[in-house]
C-alpha cells in the first residue's frame, strides 16, 4: 500500500503501550500501523486490536528484544506508566548500515522519579549512580558515558534512561564519595580500639606522585578491616616537614591523630618524616610506651629489597640463562635435541623452561631454579653446539647461582606465609623474620666472598628494620596463646647468645608498661576509679580539697589492695598453659572468647595484632618496581582521583562483606 500521503493520526488517545513502536497513520478511511524499526506495515485498524502487533514486535528483526517483557505485562496488569522517546535517525535504504558518525540521538526530559512501564520502573537517579560505581568498581575512563558505542548499548538496553555527560558522572561519584566517607567516619569514630595506619607510596605515568594512607584496626566482633582513608598527589622535591604535614593534615581530617596507635612505611621512607609525626602526637600523649611502636616498617617490603639484592648480583647470570631457553625454544631442532639431552642424563624434572617476567621476582626465580634441575642437559647442549651455547654458564656461576637460589626460596616461602591470608594478623611474623635473621647470619659465613659480601649487603637492610620492628614483632608473638613468651625463649638465645636473657627482660618490661597504660584507659579501671569516688563520697568529712592531707593515702590503698588482692589479665595469661598448636587455630576469635577473662588485657590485644606488619597488595607481592595509578584516572583533577580511590576501596569492601 503506498501511504506517501498518509496522514498520521494524533497517537494521545492510543492506550496501549505498543504505540511507543508504530506510527497510526490514516489513508482514505483505512488505519495503517506501521513498525518504527523496519517500517512494515500493519493493519491499524480499531477493530483489529493490537495483539499482531506486539507478536510482530517479537519476530522485528531492526528492533532489540529489550523490554519485551514490559508488553506482556502491560497486556496482563492493564497498567501502563509514561514512556518517554528515544529515536534515531534511519538512513534512506532499509537495509543502510547504521552510520555511528551521524548518529543523533533525541531524548526527551526524564524527570528524577521512576517511570513506569507495566510493572517495570527505571529509577533514573538510582541507575545514574549505578552506572557511576561501576566505572569507580571497575577503573573504567570517566569518559566512557560519551563513548559512541556505549550511548548505543544503553539507548538499546534502556531507551527510558536519559544519557548523563562527561561532568554529570564525575558529580555523582564525588556524590558517592561524600557519603560513603561519611559512613567510614562513623565507623572510626565508635572503634572500640586503637587504629594503625599504613603510609603506601604511588607513581603515576606522568611522573606524578600520590601517597596513599590505609587505616588498619580490629571492630568490635574482632574482624580485621582495613579501610583507604587518603589518596592525596604529593611533591617529590617538597622538604619531609612538607611530606609529615601532609599525613598529619589527613590524620586529623579524619580526627584520628587521638586514636593512632602505629604507622606503618616503606624501608626507603625517611626517619625524619616518622619522627616528626610521632613527635606531633607524643606532645598530645596520643602514643603508647612513648611512642615506641609507632614506627614500623613492612616486612614484604623488606623480603623484596633484599630478594633484588640478590637478582642483581646475579644480573650476568640470569641473562645468560634466558639466552640459553631463547636458544632452546628458537627451533623443534633445538628443543628436540634438549629433550633427548634430557632423557641421555635421566633428568628428573619434569618443569617446563620458560623466560621470566622481569616485574615479578618470584617468576625470575622460577626461572633460574628450573634452569638449574637441568644444569647437565644445558653442560651437554655445550658440547653438542659450542657456538650457539657460547653464553652458557661456567661451573663457578652454576654453584653460586644455586646458592643465592636458596636465598630466594626462603624469601618466597617466607613471604607466602605472609600472604596466606587476606589480613594477616601481626603475630604470625616474628618466628618467620626470626628464621630470616639466623639463616642471614649463617650466609654471611660463606666461605665465597661472593656470596658473603652479598649476604652482608642484605643484612644490613635486615638490622635497619630490626631496629625498628622486633620489639612489636615480640610483643605480638607474647599475645598468641600458642607460644607466649615462649617464642622469645627459643629464638633469642640463638639471635643474641649471652645476652638473650636480658634483652628478653627488655621486651618484658615493655610489655607490662604498655599493660598499665591500657589498664589506666580501659573501662574497668574506670569503673574502679568511679566505685572509689563513690564510696570516698559517703564518707563524712572526705571532700577533696586542698586541705585532705590523707588523699594520696587513699590512692595508695586503692592501688596495693587491688594488687594485693589478685594477679592481673597480664598475670594469669602467662601462667596459664599454652593453647595447643592446631593448623585452624584464629587468634582473633580466641581473644574474642576469652575477652570477659582478660579484659584488660584483651583491649592490649585489640590494638597490637591489628598492626599491619606488611602493607603490600596481594597483586604486588612480588613486584620489583613501585605501585603506578591506572592511566584512566591519572589525568584527572586530585579530588577526584582521591574520591575515586577511596570509594573504590570502600564499595568493594562493602560488597565482599
Amino acid at each position: 500500500m503506498d501511504v506517501s500521503d498518509a496522514v498520521i493520526v494524533n497517537s494521545s488517545r492510543l492506550k496501549s503501550i505498543v504505540w511507543n513502536d508504530f506510527d497510526r497513520v490514516k489513508k482514505g478511511d483505512t488505519f495503517v500501523a506501521i513498525c518504527r524499526h523496519c517500517k512494515k506495515k500493519l493493519s491499524g485498524s480499531s477493530t483489529s486490536g493490537t495483539s499482531h502487533l506486539r507478536n510482530h514486535l517479537i519476530r522485528c528483526q531492526r528492533r532489540s528484544n529489550h523490554g519485551i517483557s514490559q508488553y506482556f505485562s502491560a497486556r496482563e496488569k492493564k497498567k501502563e506508566g509514561p514512556l518517554a522517546l528515544v529515536t534515531i535517525d534511519q538512513g534512506q535504504k532499509k537495509d543502510e548500515v547504521l552510520n555511528l558518525v551521524n548518529l543523533r540521538y533525541e531524548q526527551e526530559k526524564i524527570k528524577s522519579e521512576p517511570v513506569g512501564a507495566g510493572n517495570n520502573s527505571l529509577d533514573q537517579r538510582r541507575s545514574q549512580f549505578d552506572l557511576a560505581r561501576m566505572i569507580i568498581l571497575h577503573n573504567y575512563p570517566l569518559a566512557m558515558v560519551e563513548h559512541i558505542g556505549f550511548k548505543i548499548f544503553v539507548r538499546n538496553l534502556q531507551p527510558l534512561f536519559e544519557l548523563v555527560t562527561y561532568n554529570k558522572v564525575e558529580a555523582d561519584c564525588m556524590e558517592i564519595y561524600a557519603k560513603e566517607k561519611q559512613k567510614v567516619y562513623e565507623i572510626l569514630d565508635k572503634l572500640p580500639g586503637k587504629i594503625s595506619v599504613a603510609a603506601d607510596w604511588w607513581t603515576a605515568s606522568d611522573d606524578a606522585a600520590y601517597l596513599s594512607l590505609t587505616a588498619h584496626y580490629i571492630d568490635e566482633d574482632w574482624q580485621l578491616k582495613k579501610r583507604i582513608l587518603n589518596f592525596v598527589t604529593v611533591d617529590p622535591s617538597h622538604t619531609e616537614d612538607m611530606h609529615s604535614e601532609v599525613i598529619m593534615t589527613c590524620l586529623m581530617d579524619w580526627d584520628i591523630d587521638r586514636k593512632l596507635f602505629s604507622m606503618v612505611f616503606d624501608s626507603f621512607t625517611s626517619e625524619n618524616i616518622v619522627d616528626r609525626i610521632r613527635d606531633r602526637l607524643s606532645q598530645n600523649r596520643f602514643l603508647y610506651c612513648n611512642g615506641q611502636l609507632f614506627d614500623v616498617r613492612c616486612a614484604i617490603d623488606l623480603l623484596n629489597h633484599m630478594a633484588l639484592d640478590a637478582l642483581e648480583a646475579l644480573s650476568e647470570v640470569t641473562q645468560k640463562i634466558r639466552e640459553s631457553i631463547r636458544y632452546v625454544k628458537s627451533s623443534e631442532a633445538a628443543n628436540s635435541m634438549f629433550n633427548k639431552l634430557g632423557n641421555e642424563v635421566q633428568v628428573e624434572s619434569k618443569s617446563c623452561l620458560c623466560i621470566d617476567n622481569p616485574l615479578k621476582w618470584n617468576s625470575t626465580y622460577f626461572m633460574l631454579q628450573v634452569a638449574l634441575e637441568y644444569r647437565k642437559v644445558f653442560s651437554c647442549l655445550r658440547d653438542h653446539d659450542p657456538v650457539n651455547m657460547k653464553f652458557l654458564l661456567s661451573d663457578l656461576e652454576w654453584d653460586r647461582m644455586s646458592v643465592i637460589i636458596s636465598f630466594l626460596k626462603l624469601f618466597l616461602e617466607v613471604t607466602n606465609v605472609f600472604t596466606r591470608n587476606k589480613y594477616p594478623t601481626a603475630n604470625i611474623f616474628f618466628p618467620e623474620i626470626c628464621d630470616v635473621h639466623l639463616q642471614l647470619i649463617e650466609w654471611c659465613k660463606n666461605p665465597d666472598e661472593y656470596i658473603s659480601s652479598l649476604a652482608v649487603k642484605m643484612r644490613r637492610k635486615f638490622e635497619d628494620y630490626w631496629d625498628k620492628c622486633s620489639l612489636g614483632l615480640a610483643v605480638a608473638a607474647m599475645l598468641d596463646p600458642r607460644f607466649k613468651m615462649k617464642l622469645l625463649d627459643y629464638y633469642y638465645p640463638q639471635l643474641y647468645g649471652a645476652s638473650a636473657s636480658e634483652l628478653i627482660d627488655d621486651v618484658f618490661e615493655c610489655i607490662k608498661s604498655l599493660y598499665n597504660e591500657h589498664s589506666i584507659v580501659s573501662p574497668l579501671a574506670s569503673s574502679l576509679d568511679q566505685g572509689l569516688d563513690w564510696q570516698m563520697s559517703d564518707i563524712p568529712g572526705s571532700g577533696k580539697d586542698s586541705r585532705d592531707r590523707l588523699m594520696g593515702f587513699d590512692k595508695f590503698l586503692h592501688e596495693t589492695s587491688q594488687s594485693e588482692g589478685s594477679n592481673s589479665d597480664l598475670d594469669r595469661y602467662l601462667e596459664e598453659p599454652l593453647f595447643p598448636r592446631n593448623v585452624d587455630f584464629n587468634i582473633l576469635n580466641w581473644w574474642k572468647v576469652h575477652t570477659p577473662r582478660y579484659p584488660i588485657l584483651s583491649m592490649m590485644a585489640r590494638n597490637i595484632l591489628g598492626i599491619p606488619m606488611t602493607k603490600v597488595a596481594a597483586e604486588s607481592t612480588f613486584d620489583t618496581g613501585g605501585r603506578v595509578l591506572d592511566h584512566n584516572w591519572s589525568s584527572l583533577p586530585a579530588a577526584t582521583v582521591q574520591a575515586l580511590m577511596c570509594s573504590q576501596d570502600w564499595i568493594q569492601t562493602e560488597l565482599e562483606s
